[in-house]
């Protein structure tokens, strides 16, 4: 099918046909519906629309893939992607000229995350990485002038904050087995310098060698050697985490940027106004690289049948994941109302989102720069999700000190090779 145009849109008549089947997790419901009732305004193409809850929205999809249940568009994990792409449930965008135009408006990794096989498969919904946040009044308390600046002085400054009785657990790690765990666990091994596979998608990440090793054993020594970081780690799911580090239990932790909204709003936190970002530590062969992600919009092949269809869903995605009536509206809504990124760079200019950095993370540089440092995660795969249940579990095992670090990722490595053979 050829280039589909942009703005303008559809006649009134299209609202008579059958409507746009968008499905979503259960985030931002309030500005999606305001977003969809202006795409209904101006174009008259109705949309039907529903969320589900996240940690069932993976399932949820799939039984109406195999079903055939009405669906054109939805939010896509970028760790779905080969999986949905390799069984026929979601189909490439990038024939759309509408919609491939914003690329050069991105950063790079968000394109490279909706990439596979060579095919883009949608439109950003949103980005973020995972940020190295620190208390400010904590560390000033305990006469620390600076954050850290590599692991072993987050375990110096901890241990001197710990002394002080100021925390009991001054870094905080959330790693319950779940959906975020593998964005933790990344930033660590990146920041160490390792990765969980080569070039060639051979496992690395039993290399004793390894940024992976070095990371899991700081985690290990972290918690049973120097008591900075609570032995309940692997049951201290996201929330959990977020909740413990608002009410100011911790001086540092690793959590989501788009965090640093309502940690720094002080209707939902006892620390607003303390919490800042910095840049994440980094390992002796490592850097101040952390773990990036994509949301986006992925569109069914069944939306792409009817050419007639397929123009309608596309000025949808555009909507959404580009303009609309020619800004980045959604983008802007979402930073500004919950706080979550976009991948859109211009927009870092903005004069709301520049006071929006300043008001919620004291500026916007410590953000540019730790974006340009992001990495995807190395192991989105057809066989992902299956060797990401046996990964968590390893290492949750050492966390736990049930097992060496060495016997974790071991088994992690030859579950991957194992799964890849066979795929």
């Amino acid at each position: 099918m050829g280039a589909i145009s942009s703005l303008p849109f559809a006649s009134a008549c299209a609202k008579a046909a059958q409507p746009i089947h968008f499905a979503t997790w259960s985030a931002a419901v309030d500005q999606v519906k305001s977003h969809i009732n202006a795409f209904e305004k101006e174009t008259g193409i109705e949309v039907a629309y529903e969320n589900a809850p996240g940690a069932q929205f993976r399932q949820i999809l799939i039984a109406k893939f195999i079903s055939g249940a009405p669906l054109d568009v939805m939010w896509v994990n970028d760790a779905w992607l080969p999986e949905f792409s390799e069984a026929g449930w979601i189909a490439p965008t990038d024939q759309y000229s509408s919609l491939m135009k914003y690329n050069d408006d991105l950063q790079r990794y968000c394109v490279d995350s909706m990439t596979y096989k060579g095919r883009q498969y949608g439109n950003v919904y949103y980005t973020d990485f995972m940020g190295f946040l620190y208390n400010e009044e904590i560390l000033a308390e305990a006469g620390i002038s600076a954050p850290p600046q590599t692991w072993d002085e987050v375990v110096e400054q901890s241990l001197k904050i710990k002394a002080q009785g100021l925390c009991d657990y001054p870094m905080l790690l959330s790693l319950e087995a779940d959906a975020w765990m593998m964005e933790f666990i990344s930033s660590l091994v990146f920041s160490f310098g390792g990765r969980f596979v080569d070039a060639a998608g051979k496992s690395i990440v039993q290399d004793p060698q390894g940024g992976a090793m070095a990371a899991l054993e700081w985690i290990q020594a972290a918690i049973s050697k120097h008591e900075i970081i609570s032995p309940g780690a692997a049951s201290t799911q996201e929330m959990s985490g977020l909740k413990a580090f608002g009410a100011g239990r911790h001086a540092f932790g690793i959590i989501p940027r788009y965090r640093t909204r309502p940690l720094n709003n002080p209707a939902e936190s006892q620390v607003a106004g303390k919490v800042r970002m910095a840049l994440m530590p980094k390992g002796p062969d490592g850097a101040h690289a952390t773990c990036g992600w994509v949301r986006f919009y992925g569109m069914t092949p069944a939306a792409q049948k009817d050419e007639v269809k397929a123009e309608k869903v596309v000025q949808f995605i555009e909507w959404f994941g580009g303009k609309a009536l020619g800004e980045y509206r959604f983008q802007k809504m979402l930073m500004l109302d919950i706080g979550v990124p976009f991948c859109t760079r211009s927009l870092d200019s903005d004069p709301d989102i520049v006071a929006f950095h300043e008001k919620y993370l004291g500026g916007g540089d410590i953000v540019s720069q730790q974006a340009g440092l992001v990495i995807e995660k190395d192991v989105i795969t057809p066989w992902f999700a299956e060797w990401n249940e046996i990964n968590s579990q390893a290492w949750q095992k050492a966390v736990l000190n049930q097992v060496t670090a060495a016997e974790a990722l071991r088994e992690s490595g030859e579950a991957w090779d194992r799964l890849k053979a066979a795929y």
